[in-house]
């Protein structure tokens, strides 16, 4: 097949390679200002290509390649780790894939899309709130606009990306959590997780409450743009799954969630990514607060792998003058154990 030249091809109909999930869950009894918890991390980088967003592009590659379009190749805007889970799927199909993205991009996770023969177009100009998603659409959208075999998954706004959580994650943390009220954090940038856990909870009639964590200066949820520096939480745009008004929701620093990737590494021994590490930091405010129930759930997308050389790089704290963790408060932890799976600890 020669793409240079704009072909198509029929693409399979079904999707070949891994298939994410059973990912294993990190239970911590805790005690915080007089109050017993059990914290429970969803550690998502257990997933074949090291993400939540595998079950995402598993999703979304599926439904595309179910509905027997012609494709000249696919294209997607992406922070990094869904990029990965593309460019590792397309791969094994032999499909295709431009990832576009920004200088924010892990230049890791650029080197590993390249790796699996993603083409990388990276967006350089900032869009009107700071950030660059809002550039990397448009250009996606001139492309389309030209190319009419493009496809475009468009992890934005695709029914396909709840659902991977809706009948995916979520019935994983119902069967290894007990029943009965609980509390679950999940960060937000899309919105799809959020939408895919409120849709389980309201067909399933559980005592469930989704929580929705954003960074400060995101207008995921809603509100006035600022700057921001955490990747893989927060967008430049308003979620099209979920709407601030109608769902709980906390914002968060970035200090916050670097001190609470700390915490988690030193106390509960696995190192997690940024938008993990925000998703925790507003559940112990949650639970801080007293709101939160016995039991909580902090959905974590992916590891810490990834961000060595920001999240856990010294240098970078210091040039986003970031405050260690020795400057907040964290609950003691009383006991540890894994549900489901291996764990590699740090």
């Amino acid at each position: 097949m020669n793409w240079d030249k704009g072909e198509g091809k029929t693409l399979p109909t079904e999707l070949h390679g891994p298939v994410p999930g059973r990912t294993p869950m990190l239970n911590a009894v805790t005690r915080y200002r007089g109050r017993t918890t059990n914290l429970w991390l969803k550690l998502e980088q257990e997933n074949p290509f090291g993400s939540i967003k595998d079950r995402v592009a598993y999703s979304l590659l599926s439904s595309i390649f179910e509905s027997g379009v012609l494709c000249g190749g696919i294209i997607e805007s992406t922070s990094g780790n869904l990029g990965v889970a593309l460019a590792r799927y397309s791969q094994i199909c032999g499909v295709e894939f431009t990832a576009v993205v920004d200088p924010r991009t892990s230049r890791k996770l650029v080197r590993q899309m390249r790796s699996a023969d993603a083409k990388i177009v990276e967006v350089t100009n900032p869009d009107e709130t700071g950030g660059y998603l809002l550039s990397r659409l448009a250009y996606i959208r001139d492309r389309m606009a030209a190319e009419d075999l493009l496809v475009w998954p468009n992890q934005y706004e695709n029914p396909a990306n709840p659902r991977a959580h809706s009948e995916g994650t979520a019935p994983e943390i119902a069967s290894a959590v007990p029943h009965g009220e609980l509390d679950v954090f999940l960060g937000v940038s899309t919105g799809g997780t959020v939408r895919g856990f409120t849709d389980y909870v309201k067909r399933n009639s559980l005592p469930w409450r989704c929580v929705a964590v954003d960074e400060v200066g995101s207008v995921a949820l809603g509100g006035p743009p600022a700057s921001r520096c955490l990747n893989g939480i927060g967008a430049s745009r308003t979620s099209s799954f979920v709407d601030g008004r109608d769902c709980l929701n906390v914002k968060v620093t970035a200090a916050e969630a670097v001190a609470a990737c700390d915490w988690v590494a030193s106390e509960l021994g696995v190192r997690v990514g940024g938008s993990s590490g925000a998703a925790v930091a507003g559940a112990l405010r949650w639970i801080g607060e007293g709101l939160g129930a016995e039991h909580v759930v902090v959905v974590c997308p992916d590891g810490g792998d990834r961000y060595e050389d920001t999240i856990y790089s010294p240098g970078w704290r210091r040039a986003k003058e970031l405050t260690s963790r020795a400057d907040r408060e964290f609950p003691e932890v009383c006991s540890t154990r894994v549900v489901d799976n291996s764990l590699v600890l740090i």
